[in-house]
């Protein structure tokens, strides 16, 4: 079995709002994360594949389709967009991280043919916007 992964980069804005909370403990659990004008990250992407060497290609996956797949499926709905209002997953979900990670889960694995999606992995990339307003 080998493993390859996949990365890269994104940037989207968001906010936090559970309307079964109240206005306060909406304030209280996602501090200013809550604010409906919403503020902006960068993420960093890891899409590991996993699979047996194809002996005639050298293949488990072209990492070239992956990146196609990963750029149409990913990148262009999520990438420099407002993840509550211009993402369909999120209009009904809170996007954080962990929810986004599932969201690009479900999206991905049903397009791939030959490898199996083993891991999706996404994290905030270290900016000043992020530090400027204390996100970690």
């Amino acid at each position: 079995m080998v493993y390859l992964t996949r990365k890269a980069e994104f940037s989207a804005s968001h906010y936090y709002h559970n309307p079964s909370f109240s206005p306060e403990e909406n304030r209280r659990i996602f501090g200013k994360c809550n604010n409906p004008n919403g503020h902006g990250h960068n993420y960093t992407l890891e899409v590991t594949v996993r699979g047996e060497v194809n002996p005639a290609s050298g293949f488990v996956v072209d990492l070239k389709q992956l990146k196609e797949i990963l750029h149409r499926e990913v990148l262009d709905g999520m990438d420099h967009r407002f993840l509550n209002k211009e993402v369909p997953e999120f209009l009904t979900r809170i996007p954080t991280t962990e929810n986004l990670a599932i969201a690009i889960w479900q999206r991905l694995a049903p397009k791939l043919e030959k490898a199996q999606l083993y891991r999706v992995r996404v994290y905030e990339t270290p900016d000043l916007f992020a530090d400027f307003y204390g996100e970690a």
